[in-house]
């Protein structure tokens, strides 16, 4: 092989080498800030649905204490969101 060759091959790999750490380490930098975005969408929308759950609850309390009786079809709402909550624990 002729001595010429030599830097010219090392430039070459010492530039593939490069671009190659660059382009894998875009890759990660995106995959991470991606999983951070689905996350914080999750725990929004667990927050939301817990939100409406205290609420709906509290309705329901509220007017057990004021009542004897209640009607079934006053809890379908409250069965409704503890079925959504199951769905987020799995």
């Amino acid at each position: 092989m002729d001595s010429a060759y030599v830097p010219v091959l090392a430039a070459f790999g010492g530039s593939a080498v490069g671009g190659l750490t660059s382009l894998v380490a875009t890759w990660v930098t995106q995959r991470r800030k991606d999983s951070t975005r689905r996350l914080e969408q999750e725990r929004s929308r667990r927050q939301k649905l817990y939100k409406e759950f205290i609420e709906e609850a509290s309705k329901l309390y509220a007017d057990a204490l004021v009542r004897d009786k209640s009607a079934v079809s006053t809890l379908v709402n409250m069965y409704a969101l503890i079925g959504r909550m199951r769905i987020f624990v799995k």
